[in-house]
C-alpha cells in the first residue's frame, strides 16, 4: 500500500544499502549510480556502481576486490525515499561483479544482483504435469525452490497434461501466467501469482510540469482487433471448437467515458478479426480463457507511454499512476508495466516507468 505523505519537502535522495540485513553507510556513501528494474515478467534486477579506491588501512588500494564486503551470493536490499517513509525497492543476491578502471576517475566496482527468481531461471527441465490446474503447477514449482505462494488467478479448472520441454522453471511459469492473463513476482520467499485484472499496488497522482517531468505517449490502432478467435480440438467430444473474444473482454478495465482501441478501430477502419494459430485449446474452457487473455493483452497496448517522474519508491509494477495536465485524450489512469529506479550523483533519484491502458478520453 502507498506510504503516508512525507513530512518534509526536502530529503536525501541517496539510496540506503543493506548487506545481509545490515546497513552499510560506507557503501551507501560511495554509491555512484544505481538502477533497479522491475517488469511484469518477474525477475527484478539491480545494478549499482560504487567507488573502489581508498585507504581504509593506511595505504591507498582497492576497497572491495578482497570480497570481504561484496561477494557472490551476498544478500542486498535497496531502500529509497525519506528515512521514515523509505520503500524497499529491491531484495536479491549478488550474481556479478565488474571492475571498472577508468581514465579520468578513480576505479569503480559494479555489482549485479537478481531476486529469488534467479533460482528458477537457472533450473532447466523437461517434465510433464498430468490432471492439474495452473495453481497446482505454480505450487509445485514454488515447492521445488522452497518458496511459499500467494495465488489469485483465473483459468481452466484442470488440464489433462501440461509439458515443460527443455525450459527453465521461470520460462515455464511465465508461459503459464501469460496463458491465463496473470503476473508473477517474488517478495522475500513468497512467490506471488495474480490475475492482471486484480493486481493493484496502489494509485499515485502525478501532474505534468510538477512531479511528472517528461511523458511520451502513443495511441496506436495498428495492432488492435475487433474480434479474436481461438480454435482447438476437444478430444473427449471428438469435435472442433472455436471461441471468440471481443471488446467485452476488456470493458471492465476502461475508465469512465474512455474509448477502447477496438471501438475506435471499428469506427475508423472497419472490422478487423484475428485468429490465434500458435496456441491449441483442448476443450471449450481453455479456448475461452486463451481468447479472452489474448484479446486483453492486445487491447491494453492500445495506449503506451514512458514517463520520467520524481523518484518515488511507491512506484512498482502493478501500481496505477493518475496523470494530469496532458489534455483530455491522455489524462487518466495508467497501469505500470515496468519501473526503473535510477540514482546517480549528477541527477539524483528519479523513476522511469512504462505504462499502458486500453482507452483514450473522448473529445
Amino acid at each position: 500500500m502507498p506510504p503516508q505523505t512525507a513530512t518534509s519537502n526536502v530529503y536525501s535522495a541517496r539510496p540506503t544499502l543493506l548487506l545481509d540485513g545490515q546497513e552499510d553507510l560506507v557503501l551507501s556513501d560511495g554509491l555512484q549510480s544505481l538502477m533497479v528494474l522491475e517488469t511484469t515478467l518477474g525477475l527484478y534486477c539491480c545494478e549499482m556502481t560504487i567507488g573502489n579506491w581508498g585507504n581504509p588501512n593506511g595505504s591507498v588500494t582497492y576497497l572491495y576486490f578482497d570480497r570481504q564486503i561484496i561477494d557472490f551470493g551476498k544478500k542486498i536490499e535497496i531502500a529509497l525515499g525519506e528515512a521514515d517513509t523509505a520503500q524497499n525497492v529491491f531484495e536479491g543476491l549478488v550474481t556479478g561483479i565488474e571492475g571498472r578502471f577508468l581514465q579520468n576517475r578513480s576505479p569503480e566496482i559494479t555489482v549485479l544482483a537478481e531476486d529469488k527468481f534467479q533460482d528458477l531461471r537457472m533450473t532447466r527441465r523437461t517434465r510433464s504435469f498430468e490432471d492439474v490446474s495452473d495453481t497446482d503447477v505454480i505450487e509445485q514449482i514454488a515447492s521445488d525452490h522452497s518458496l511459499q505462494t500467494e495465488i489469485d488467478i483465473d483459468g481452466p479448472a484442470q488440464y489433462r497434461v501440461l509439458c515443460q520441454v527443455n525450459q527453465s522453471d521461470l520460462a515455464f511459469l511465465r508461459e503459464r501466467a501469460r496463458a491465463i492473463d496473470a503476473e508473477l513476482w517474488i517478495t522475500g520467499t513468497t512467490l506471488h501469482a495474480q490475475a492482471r485484472s486484480r493486481r493493484n499496488e496502489g494509485e499515485i497522482v502525478f501532474g505534468y510540469g510538477q512531479r511528472l517531468k517528461e511523458f511520451s505517449v502513443l495511441a496506436d490502432l495498428s495492432h488492435q482487433c475487433t474480434q479474436l478467435t481461438v480454435s482447438g480440438w476437444d478430444v473427449s467430444a471428438k469435435q472442433g471448437m472455436t471461441h471468440d473474444a471481443t471488446e467485452s473482454a476488456i470493458q471492465a478495465e476502461l475508465g469512465s467515458g474512455e474509448l477502447s482501441g477496438s471501438s475506435l478501430l471499428r469506427r475508423a477502419l472497419g472490422e478487423r478479426t484475428q485468429q490465434v494459430v500458435h496456441e491449441v485449446a483442448h476443450n471449450d474452457e481453455e479456448a475461452r480463457y486463451h481468447a479472452a487473455a489474448a484479446f486483453r493483452r492486445k487491447a491494453r497496448r492500445f495506449v503506451t507511454g514512458r514517463a520520467v517522474l520524481e523518484g518515488d519508491g511507491r512506484l512498482r509494477v502493478g501500481a496505477h499512476v493518475s496523470l494530469s495536465g496532458l489534455g483530455q485524450m491522455f489524462n487518466g489512469l495508467y497501469y505500470v508495466t515496468e519501473v526503473r529506479h535510477l540514482f546517480d550523483t549528477t541527477q539524483g533519484y528519479r523513476s522511469v516507468v512504462e505504462v499502458e491502458r486500453p482507452g483514450i478520453g473522448q473529445s
